[in-house]
């Protein structure tokens, strides 16, 4: 299958096999040497129809049956058991939760006890954090002095509400974590190529962001339409809360240009499975 790169020659994003399951994982978070991270692919599941194959999620008419096998794949390959997972309880919130060992299971093997959930923290090991995609954005945080992990879901809404932030300053409140010592993935999701908005949605970015930002941010087409850079607000919420440049690694992988690999809404026009985003301390 022919993968398109966003930037070709940048190896931020690697490719991975393993057992029949091919996932993602990036050599920043890999060299701190205290994570294990991925994200997976459409491939190497037993889901079937528009879930075909690696489909994660229970809400998409899938088989929990055909889920569930597919978990016990991913982990495998990632060495992740589906017991150790926590899963967010997505919204399009700026909502972030510490969680540790009491929470593993939730959303796998038990239900979750709480909504509203777009970032999970923790600083416990063997707790793997875990949440879903199919074009939004998926924002890794590993801060190796502290021992501290972040996975937030950052959709047009919470990149507005500046989640990637939020879940810096959450870390910092809980574990002291210093900003410039955190290193950052924004993970593979929709270029802005592919993403077009209403103009209230340019609207609210226009509000949350300074005017001299806006044309890396978006782009006003003929027809009104706007071509909008989730890629680059997402980097500039890491940056505003104090995150080195040299600690944020962009995607090179977009998911709508590559819907025989990675789920896209946008591509399937709502007909798909999830992806999933894991980050766990070793």
């Amino acid at each position: 299958m022919e993968i398109l790169w966003k930037h070709p020659g940048h190896p931020m994003t690697r490719i991975n096999q393993q057992d029949g399951v091919t996932f993602l994982s990036f050599p920043l978070l890999e060299k701190t040497g205290v994570v294990v991270c991925g994200f997976s692919t459409r491939l190497g599941g037993v889901s079937r129809g528009c879930c075909e194959s690696m489909n994660l999620s229970f809400t998409r008419g899938d088989d929990p049956e055909a889920v569930m096998e597919n978990y016990r794949r991913i982990g495998h390959a990632l060495g992740i058991s589906p017991e150790q997972i926590v899963c967010s309880d997505q919204t399009h919130t700026v909502n972030v939760r510490k969680v540790g060992r009491d929470d593993c299971g939730n959303g796998i093997t038990k239900p979750k006890p709480y909504r509203d959930v777009d970032g999970l923290i923790t600083d416990e090991a063997q707790v793997a954090l875990a949440t879903f995609y199919a074009d939004c954005v998926p924002l890794y945080l590993v801060d190796p002095e502290k021992k501290a992990i972040g996975l937030a879901h950052s959709g047009w809404r919470g990149t507005v509400g500046k989640i990637g932030k939020a879940t810096v300053e959450a870390m910092r409140r809980e574990y002291g974590c210093r900003p410039e010592a955190i290193r950052t993935v924004i993970g593979p999701s929709i270029c802005q190529e592919c993403y077009e908005v209403s103009e209230d949605v340019a609207e609210a970015f226009k509000k949350a962001y300074d005017p001299g930002l806006w044309d890396r941010l978006m782009t006003r087409r003929e027809d009104g339409k706007y071509q909008l850079n989730l890629w680059e607000a997402c980097r500039e919420n890491f940056l505003e809360a104090g995150i080195l440049p040299e600690h944020i690694s962009m995607p090179e992988i977009c998911t709508c240009c590559n819907p025989g690999f990675l789920f896209s809404h946008r591509a399937s026009k709502g007909k798909r499975g999830n992806l999933a985003a894991f980050l766990m301390l070793k």
